[in-house]
Formats: structure tokens, sequence, C-alpha cells
């Protein structure tokens, strides 16, 4: 008897990804990132949590392109001498759809260099229904003590995922990559 290939879901703390590899001196392609999900963790369906700003409709619409099911956070804007910052925390719709998508894959991988998922890890980790933790970064200090076995940094992919320089002379000229 054949058994069918597990379902395995993956949810990404976007701004967490994104500054976490910054962090390390890097830029992430996420069209590598989302075939290095679906070529070695088997990823079927990758939602990622992102604030959602207008002027960056473009860059969603690429993501989405790449294979990516885009959870949107309304953002809060703020200004402060001048200068405009946002404020999207997506934690709660992570956990929200991680719980809501539970039925439908066998295994997730959660995407994110915080601790705020401890309690969903636990879960997730209790119900046998934990794959991995990919983490661009080391600050899951509350996760190590208990899930190192689960945690994989992103930093050991590198290689494979940075933005190429070409690619960022192609972006800054405005084409799309």
């Amino acid at each position: 008897m054949k058994t069918l290939p597990e379902k395995v879901y993956a949810f990404i703390d976007s701004q967490n990804v994104n500054l976490g590899v910054k962090s390390q001196g890097w830029s992430l392609d996420w069209g590598k990132f989302r075939l290095l999900l679906r070529n070695k963790y088997k990823v079927e369906k990758a939602f990622l949590f992102i604030g959602y700003i207008e002027k960056y409709k473009p860059l969603y619409e690429s993501l989405h392109r790449k294979g990516f099911i885009l959870v949107f956070k309304n953002v809060m804007e703020s200004k402060k001498r001048g200068i405009i910052k946002y404020k999207g925390n997506v934690d709660a719709e992570l956990v929200l759809h991680a719980m809501i998508e539970i039925e439908n894959y066998d295994k997730a991988i959660i995407i994110s260099g915080d601790g705020d998922f401890f309690c969903l890890v636990e879960y997730l980790a209790s119900k046998k229904k934990l794959r991995k933790i990919l983490s661009p970064n080391n600050k899951y200090s509350s996760l190590l003590r208990i899930y190192s076995k689960y945690i994989v940094n992103i930093q050991g992919f590198r290689t494979q995922l940075e933005f190429s320089k070409k690619q960022k002379e192609r972006h800054s000229r405005g084409k799309q990559c």
C-alpha cells in the first residue's frame, strides 16, 4: 500500500525574516526561498504574513507570482520628525491561520526568528505537527532550550538564497526580478 506524501505548510513572518537576514548583511531572494521550501521541505502552501501598504502593491504581486499565499495585516502609520514609520505586527494572524489550517496539513514549518510563537510551537510539537522552525537569526532563545532539534538557521542557506548583485542592479534600474 502506497502512502500519500505529507502535506507541509509554511507560516512565514515576512518582516522578521526580511529584517533578520538584513541584520546578517544580506538580502533574501524570495523566489529562491520559495523554491527551497518546495524542494527541500516539500512545502505545498507557503503563507506569507505581511503588512499592507498600497505603494508596495507590485511587491505583493511579485511575491504571489513566486508562489506565496499572502495574508495581509493593516498597518498603522506614524510620523515623527518628518519620518514616516509603519507598524503591522503579524504574530496573531500567523498563529490564527496556523490553527485555521491545522486539519489541512500534516506538518507545519514556522518561519520567524522570535520567540513570540512559543505557544504555537509547543502546541504543534505536542500534536506531532511541527516539522521545522526556520530562523533568520539567533533570537529564538526561548525556543532553543526545548525545541532546538527543530530549529534551522536560514543563514546556512545564504549562498543559495541571497539576492545577487546582478539582481540588485536590475532592481535598482526599475526592472522586476
